[in-house]
């Protein structure tokens, strides 16, 4: 119902969003557009969330995602709000998805073109192994397309209502499919099914981590993003943060009033439901509805409000996702032909003790490292930056978030960044810094974001029942307070957090609808039946 058709004597309800990440500014742009009174209340004095950028000196480079999937959320987003996407982004797709090495001599390229990652598997592993690959993407689609309308692009389900919305939506031959997607397995024993290369079990196992998990303990159900990347890996022109900026925009011009520098600081509650958030400088502001775009943890800690916290319950006991340490800095690359994504990797064998001791709070010594060559494209044939010149890069490696409140110790930090430039010239990359880098740590994700221990991704994906419980539902307990971002349903990832704000959007209207079927009467502070 459109917020536009009601009589002039309602008031439009007053919607606040908590945080201007891609999940606040979603629903933002969405309810405004729909006719609501709608501010967003950001801390920082930029919007995007974990979609940030980091300083180099006069250089600007992307701080938080730098791959973007699942184009296709963001054209429906804009098309929703009467815009396009292509008026205020240039995207191109990347035929290479990401460069992988395992030494000097051992180099893969895995290509949109499925014939070409065919071909390339082939003659990396052989022909036996190029074939199992085929069957893998295979299975990879059929696990997409099962559970990306009844599961992605809806509320959190159960068990037993996922399978009705599969029937209701795809049939017996759905249902049947469901049954056959494993989710009773972890993604790492699912792959030594179709993967007999150990380099290449690992290559796919790495999927895990982009919902902060290890391929050890998430459910095979992951391998769906091997599909998703298949389909379009997008590189923006002028980096991530582009997005952010266009999202904002489109906020604003749906009448969003955007307020930067803004934090707040306890969530106000009247007769047990939502009246609106008290800010750190003392001021109140009044509201119907409010979206937390926050790490949910916060609100089930108490930060902004004890009795917030007791209204919610005890949330399920999870272990945290990963969390990073990355280094951002300008630097000459020569040695090893950098695509845009590039991930180097350690033996195969050290795998596993990679990821228990991350488990177990502490660095790998051998870490998986991811560059981002932001100024390289992902085209095949990528234009040649000339030797030595120097470009911005992002290094990435997976380390332990900090939920024991043991920070990381300067020591620890400076042997795992020997270790990864150990690891990177092991594969012929030499970098040659023009400064030194500007390192982030789980302590200081930690204090960005609120809640999250440092935490990227919310609540590791452990074991078949992480997507029902897991991670919480957009609508919360608390009557008026809803919940966006990669912390809550369907999880974390750009296209991810867009659907989660998507759906906090809707979940409003619908409560919305509801109270006006129920006869309302204007009255100070919103709406009410009664």
């Amino acid at each position: 119902m459109s917020l536009h058709a009601l009589p002039d004597r309602l008031r439009p309800p007053r919607v606040l969003v908590i945080g201007a990440g891609v999940g606040g500014l979603s629903a933002a742009a969405l309810l405004a557009h729909e006719g609501m009174d709608v501010q967003v209340l950001e801390r920082t004095a930029t919007p995007g969330g974990k979609m940030r950028q980091v300083a180099v000196g006069p250089l600007r480079l992307d701080g938080g995602p730098t791959v973007l999937t699942m184009r296709w959320v963001f054209d429906a987003l804009f098309e929703r709000l009467g815009e396009s996407l292509d008026r205020h982004l240039h995207l191109s797709r990347c035929d290479v998805l990401a460069r992988h090495a395992w030494g000097r001599d051992e180099r893969l390229d895995l290509s949109a073109d499925l014939d070409l990652s065919v071909a390339a598997i082939s003659d990396f592993s052989g022909a036996a192994e190029a074939r199992r690959y085929r069957a893998f993407c295979a299975r990879a689609r059929q696990i997409y397309q099962t559970l990306d309308r009844p599961f992605m692009q809806g509320t959190r389900p159960t068990p037993g209502s996922l399978a009705w919305r599969v029937l209701r939506q795809q049939g017996l031959p759905g249902l049947r499919q469901l049954l056959c997607i494993s989710p009773f397995t972890t993604l790492w024993r699912e792959l030594g099914r179709y993967f007999h290369d150990p380099r290449l079990q690992q290559l796919f196992g790495r999927y895990a981590t982009y919902c902060g998990s290890s391929p050890f303990e998430a459910p095979a159900t992951l391998m769906l993003v091997a599909h998703v990347e298949r389909e379009a890996v997008w590189q923006l022109e002028g980096g991530m943060y582009r997005l952010a900026q266009a999202l904002a925009g489109c906020a604003l011009r749906q009448g969003v009033r955007l307020r930067y520098g803004c934090e707040a600081s306890r969530l106000l509650l009247q007769a047990g439901r939502i009246s609106g958030v008290a800010l750190a400088d003392g001021e109140h502001i009044a509201a119907d509805f409010v979206v937390f775009n926050g790490d949910a943890q916060a609100l089930s800690r108490g930060l902004l409000a004890e009795p917030v916290r007791q209204a919610l319950g005890t949330p399920a006991r999870t272990r945290p996702s990963l969390s990073a340490l990355t280094w951002h800095g300008e630097a000459g690359a020569d040695g090893f032909e950098l695509s845009h994504h590039n991930v180097f990797f350690g033996p195969p064998t050290g795998y596993r003790a990679e990821f228990e001791a991350i488990a177990a709070g502490r660095l790998p010594q051998t870490p998986t490292v991811y560059v981002c060559a932001q100024d390289r494209s992902g085209q095949a044939s990528p234009a040649r930056l000339g030797p030595h010149r120097p470009e911005r890069l992002m290094t990435l490696v997976n380390a332990p978030a900090s939920a024991t409140g043991q920070a990381l110790t300067s020591m620890e930090i400076a042997r795992c960044e020997e270790q990864m430039w150990t690891q990177l010239s092991n594969a012929g990359l030499r970098l040659t810094p023009t400064a030194p880098p500007v390192l982030t740590r789980p302590q200081d994700f930690a204090q960005m974001f609120p809640g999250s221990d440092g935490a990227l991704y919310g609540p590791a994906s452990q074991g078949w029942r992480a997507s029902f419980c897991a991670r919480p539902d957009g609508r919360t307990r608390v009557p008026g307070l809803y919940l966006a971002g990669g912390s809550v349903h369907p999880g974390p990832g750009v296209p991810m957090a867009a659907l989660s704000g998507q759906l906090a959007a809707e979940q409003i209207l619908a409560a919305l609808a509801s109270t006006l079927r129920s006869c309302p009467v204007p009255m100070p502070g919103g709406m009410s039946t009664h």
